[in-house]
């Protein structure tokens, strides 16, 4: 049995590394008393299956999970137990069940959809924004690495200020395998300091939807 599971990562777990959210979602379903599948092998793992990475600090609504169980159980059953195992900083917000052959998660997904609040004030964030987008390239270096920012920025425009009067930023960026965009490389490029923003994953994007 194949579920998908939409979450959210909020500020209890902002600092929750992948591997430890991946394990935190095993405690779950043990906790949970649900009998999760294992790969096979001479090492075997649970077959959970997260979209995509949420860096170190992000905060999300729109996380992913696939996660295969062992037998068929009710839907309704698995919510009732799934919610009092789930650790502080980890909510459900769907979960459904899925064919076992739709393709894996990462292999669906192009892009990823972000909302920055920034702590200081930027008089030229309009300007900046603009200039980005208007960029024919935007060249960048990661692990020694070049590569253009440019195409894998999607949308890119300042929003309304948040109810405490702070700028914020809605970022549509490329998150496709070889391919994907990372808002601290696009603040970097508005000349803005990502330690002084808060960034939080609004969607997750996959084709055919």
């Amino acid at each position: 049995m194949r579920l998908r599971i939409t979450f959210s990562k909020t500020e209890l777990m902002r600092y929750t590394s992948h591997l430890d959210l991946h394990r935190a979602w095993e405690r779950t379903f043990r906790r949970a008393n649900l009998p999760l599948a294992y790969s096979q092998g001479f090492k075997p793992h649970p077959r959970l299956n997260l979209a995509s990475a949420l860096p170190l600090g992000f905060t999300s609504q729109a996380e992913v999970l696939d996660v295969w169980l062992e037998n068929e159980m009710d839907l309704d059953e698995i919510k009732r137990n799934l919610k009092p195992a789930l650790p502080p900083g980890l909510n459900t917000r769907s979960i459904k069940q899925v064919n076992s052959r739709v393709p894996s998660l990462q292999s669906q997904l192009i892009a990823a959809e972000y909302l920055v609040t920034l702590f200081d004030h930027h008089p030229n964030l309009n300007t900046n924004l603009i200039q980005i987008l208007s960029a024919q390239s935007l060249p960048r270096e990661r692990r020694g690495k070049q590569y253009d920012l440019r195409p894998l920025i999607h949308e890119l425009q300042s929003i309304e200020n948040d109810p405490d009067g702070k700028q914020r930023i809605r970022m549509l960026l490329s998150a496709q395998e070889g391919a994907t965009g990372r808002p601290e490389e696009v603040l970097l490029s508005a000349s803005i300091d990502p330690l002084a923003t808060r960034i939080h994953r609004t969607r997750l994007m996959f084709a055919g939807k």
